[in-house]
């Protein structure tokens, strides 16, 4: 092989230099002959000078002459030259090279050929120790390669400056502070009660926040550098949310009183009574003080939902109040002002999402801008960029938003547990407070503890545990999840100070039920990890529950709350409601849209004190349910009476603490329930309702 490819390189060389030597021959052939029609032109252009500046220059009688005259000069002329005539031997050798070297082009190809025909037919070289050439190609790629441009993209964070925010856990809020580059955030407070609604001060040395440390809800101002806390309210009613002047000297905050929600106005030291600013019977809530001092941005449900609007300090009164927003099926929240006064910031959700926005206040009818997804946003010091919450379950991250380029974002910090209302200052911390790390807290205990303890019994009485002291008889929980409810019920009797939960209506449920009318069989009520409450306690006049729609993705859930008992409808516990619950009785009232929409919200917010059963439940890890696709027309399948602990298991998973796969196999074959469907709407309106009437869809 080798001897071979050296003769065939040796050929092919040799023929390479000979079609170089009649390359370079033919090239000096063509150059003597260029040269030698230049010597004959030069010469004939002398000859035909010469003769004309000859004295008695020669006429010809006519052009045939002339041309005859030349033609005998340049015959005389070609006697004279030389001739010069190529060796025939160099001819033929030139023709044999040639020949020689097309010969071995098309043996060399035809080589090339039979190789690749052979690879691909045969397959790889099988000669020992050889390995065949592969064939790459580049991968295909499914978008184009992005240029990137010569401006870089700022960072949302670059402003740089310190975030407070409050953060709950263990069933509490407590403030905390993260400076913008530091690893870790650092606790502010530390009570065993409620600290939230934080708000930097203008010049970033304290923040104003609302606590229930001192058994109601009131303002206090926090000096970040010392530790000192003041209080600055000393009302029984709910105070919240407050927001400073931008001189530092006032604060606007939210107050219930007189069974109104309404926005206030206090001197910053105390040194001056509240300011009543709003008196509209909806609720109005959430202000925000404008850069330019003469303006507070609130929420109101004045017009049936919650709208922005923007009242003038300088002249205060509310039926020229500017409405900033004008969406009825959008609920707008939490209004921000931009650092220039320019720009408002707020969150709403749409479609199930919660997203933040933009809009100039100088054009309140103008299509807002989405900035990203989240919920209570808080302007950058420098007004480029925003921080916002955004949910993942029980868990919050605040994410930094550019204004104006939707999805470029920054990654503030993780947190693991719910977060709310960020506040964004261009000051730094207090090098003493970084140093110490903070106030110190001890270990909070858990707020529950499961403990296992029953194998006696015949499956599957030996995983459950009966539920001591309730009202109904023969209720059952998983014995895994039994003491969470215990503390559940035990933390609600605290915070509403009656055992609410001592009546719920269902707990575990046996294989020989049938689901509800409806309903797939994958009930948690099986597994012993679900609780329903008394469905009739919508129904009354109060009812002793309300419930909000919460459109959440493609699902509608319930937050539920309850009412305080009357003699304690003076602000101890709980706090005034904040949106329209929802009218089930509706249904039934011959509305044709309220019939088709499964009801309607309430055309006013009540007044009073309410408990958010849904956000203690979520504490203990008991979480609220989606309704089932069918609800509007389905009454069983609303669900929010019920209330499951899955503990990151699925269904079946959790059935096999209990079942056999064999067991729960056949379960799932068995027959189902048929909902019966709701009777249209009649003109006429029905009987009256006692204090607990049953259900519309169960009469």
């Amino acid at each position: 092989m080798l001897v071979r490819t050296f003769r065939l390189t040796d050929k092919f060389s040799n023929a390479f230099l000979r079609l170089l030597i009649w390359m370079g021959g033919a090239l000096a052939m063509q150059v003597y002959q260029v040269r030698l029609a230049l010597v004959n032109s030069v010469e004939s252009l002398a000859f035909t000078l010469t003769q004309a500046l000859r004295a008695g220059q020669i006429v010809y009688a006519s052009n045939e002459e002339r041309r005859r005259a030349i033609m005998a000069r340049r015959t005389a002329e070609a006697a004279l030259r030389p001739v010069i005539r190529e060796d025939p031997l160099k001819t033929q050798n030139r023709a044999l090279s040639m020949f020689t070297v097309v010969l071995l082009v098309s043996l060399l190809m035809l080589v090339l050929w039979f190789t690749g025909s052979a690879q691909s037919n045969n397959g790889p070289s099988r000669i020992a120790g050889v390995l065949p050439p592969l064939a790459t190609k580049a991968a295909p790629t499914a978008f184009p390669t992005i240029i990137p441009t010569s401006t870089p993209i700022p960072d949302p964070l670059r402003a740089g400056g310190s975030i407070v925010y409050a953060l709950r856990d263990r069933g509490h809020d407590n403030l905390w502070a993260l400076g913008i580059g530091q690893s870790a955030p650092i606790r502010l407070t530390s009570t065993p009660t409620d600290d939230r609604d934080p708000v930097w001060s203008p010049d970033g040395t304290k923040v104003a926040f609302a606590s229930h440390r001192d058994g109601n809800w009131e303002l206090y101002v926090l000096d970040v550098g010392t530790g000192d806390t003041s209080r600055l309210t000393y009302d029984l009613g709910y105070e919240g949310a407050p927001t400073w002047s931008p001189d530092g000297k006032f604060i606007a905050y939210e107050a219930y009183e007189e069974n109104n929600l309404d926005i206030y106005i206090t001197a910053a030291d105390g040194s001056m009574d509240p300011k009543r600013l709003t008196s509209n019977p909806a609720p109005d809530f959430s202000p925000a003080w404008s850069p330019d001092g003469r303006r507070i941005a609130y929420v109101s449900l004045r017009d049936g939902n919650p709208d922005i609007y923007i009242i003038s300090l300088d002249r205060p009164v509310e039926a020229e109040a500017i409405r900033f927003t004008r969406t009825p099926d959008i609920n707008e929240e939490s209004p921000a002002w931009s650092p220039d006064g320019q720009t408002m910031a707020y969150s709403a959700r749409v479609n199930g999402l919660d997203l933040v926005y933009v809009k100039p206040v100088s054009q309140p009818g103008a299509d807002p801008i989405v900035v990203g997804q989240g919920r209570q946003p808080a302007w950058s010091p420098n007004g480029a960029s925003l921080v916002f919450a955004v949910d993942n379950g029980p868990t919050t991250t605040f994410v930094g938003g550019q204004v104006g380029n939707y999805g470029v974002s920054a990654l503030a910090i993780s947190l693991g547990a719910r977060a709310n209302h960020p506040s964004w200052s261009n000051a730094v911390l207090p090098a003493s407070l970084i140093q110490s790390g903070g106030v110190s807290a001890a270990p909070a205990p858990p707020l529950y503890k499961e403990n296992v303890g029953f194998e006696q019994a015949a499956p599957p009485h030996n995983k459950v545990a009966v539920l001591n002291g309730m009202a109904a008889p023969n209720l059952y929980l998983n014995d895994k999840v039994d003491d969470s409810f215990m503390a559940l019920r035990q933390a609600v009797v605290k915070a509403v100070n009656q055992d609410f939960l001592g009546n719920i209506q269902d707990a575990f449920w046996g294989m020989e039920r049938l689901p509800e009318p409806g309903q797939p069989r994958q009930s948690w009520h099986y597994a012993g990890r679900a609780f329903s409450l008394d469905r009739n306690l919508v129904f009354g006049n109060p009812p002793p529950i309300e419930v909000v729609r919460e459109d959440v993705g493609v699902n509608t859930f319930w937050r539920l709350y309850i009412r305080v008992p009357e003699d304690l409808q003076g602000g101890q516990l709980g706090e005034p409601l904040k949106a329209l619950p929802w009218d089930f009785e509706s249904r039934t009232s011959g509305d044709p849209q309220a019939f088709e929409q499964g009801g309607r919200p309430k055309q006013s917010v009540p007044a009073g004190y309410y408990v958010d059963f849904t956000q203690i439940a979520e504490d203990y890890g008991w979480f609220r349910v989606p309704s089932e696709r069918t609800w509007r027309s389905n009454f069983p399948g609303i669900l929010y009476w019920e209330y499951d602990k899955r503990d990151g298991l699925s269904w079946n998973e959790a059935m096999l603490q209990l079942y056999t796969q064999e067991q729960i196999n056949a379960f799932l074959a068995g027959p189902t329930q048929v909902p019966t469907p709701l009777a249209p709407p009649s003109d006429t309106p029905g009987p009256p309702r006692t204090a607990t009437p049953i259900p519309p869809d169960t009469r």
